[in-house]
């Protein structure tokens, strides 16, 4: 039997070119007993603005399907809508170890940005491991700064077996989305956090003002470069052909090709790469009703998996 793969995207802001490398992509080609969702309970540790995350949200679904996730084979779905994953994580809070908690690198980076450390973004694993347990996940794609919250997820479903002293949790693995993360504008993994990001679908202007703000080396035009030192290489190696990225990479060699130069290559390859789905992107977001239909169907799939696992779960810890 194919494996049960489950992901989340977070809604909480403009999808960009790490979301799709990172997950996008690989959701669209592996939707056989795969489970995707809008994660917008995770998504209100950052956004508060309720108008805001109803549209990202929204905005996140016709990403999916407009690069390519057929949702009559994946189950695509907001988290909101399954109301047995707050449940879930309630039972499982109560089996969490705090010292497992308080050793969350995410949670650690976050506060480092700057974030409040509200009482959700402490409590951010608890609420994924239920997310992962809820669909009896078999394997959960990640990127590498994810590793240690299926680990604890892991931990969670394991103390809470041992207490029920059966197995009520199948216990998930987990396999890297793209083994390097890919840079943002700075040079840093890209991130919404970070504020360096190159948006999927922008186009125009603020397309070429997002490219041409990656940061690049100070050599002089006449000089050889070393490609994979550089930022815009390493994306436009990501959506180039075999013989598009040896080609540039012997310019950067000979020397007398600048910086500008290949950032107008990367410009010309993000606008073919995704025009078309930027077409279907746009008529998804004029029709809401459609996109909402596709959530709610999705939904549902999900709940008949959930339902069952959560009664497990409450049967097991003598609330049911």
């Amino acid at each position: 039997m194919t494996p049960r793969y489950l992901s989340g995207i977070q809604p909480s802001g403009d999808l960009h070119l790490g979301n799709y490398f990172g997950a996008i992509r690989q959701h669209a080609s592996r939707c056989d007993n795969a489970y995707y969702f809008l994660a917008n309970y995770h998504a209100q540790t950052t956004v508060a603005d309720a108008d805001t995350l109803r549209r990202n949200t929204q905005h996140a679904a016709a990403t999916c399907l407009a690069l390519g996730l057929d949702p009559t084979q994946a189950t695509l779905f907001r988290q909101s809508d399954v109301p047995e994953v707050t449940e879930l994580a309630w039972l499982l809070g109560t089996a969490a170890n705090k010292g497992l908690l308080d050793r969350a690198v995410s949670f650690k980076d976050k506060v480092a940005q700057g974030i409040v450390p509200s009482f959700g973004l402490y409590h951010y694993p608890i609420l994924m491991a239920a997310d992962i347990l809820l669909y009896e996940t078999d394997v959960v794609p990640v990127g590498s700064d994810q590793v240690q919250h299926v680990e604890m997820c892991r931990d969670m479903a394991l103390a809470f077996n041992r207490r029920a002293e059966q197995e009520v949790f199948k216990l998930p693995t987990w396999e890297l989305g793209t083994p390097v993360p890919v840079p943002g504008v700075d040079g840093r993994k890209m991130s919404k956090s970070y504020g360096n990001t190159i948006p999927l679908f922008s186009t125009g202007e603020p397309l070429r003002d997002a490219v041409m703000r990656i940061v690049t080396h100070t050599l002089p035009l006449a000089a050889p470069k070393d490609p994979e030192a550089c930022t815009v290489f390493q994306l436009y190696a990501l959506l180039a052909t075999h013989e598009e990225r040896e080609t540039m990479a012997a310019r950067y060699h000979e020397g007398g090709y600048g910086y500008g130069h290949a950032k107008l290559a990367l410009l010309a390859r993000i606008e073919e790469t995704f025009a078309d789905p930027r077409h279907r992107y746009t008529e998804l977001v004029a029709r809401p009703d459609l996109v909402d239909d596709v959530l709610q169907w999705g939904a549902g799939r999900a709940r008949s998996v959930a339902r069952r696992v959560l009664e497990r779960a409450r049967v097991a810890s003598g609330v049911a």
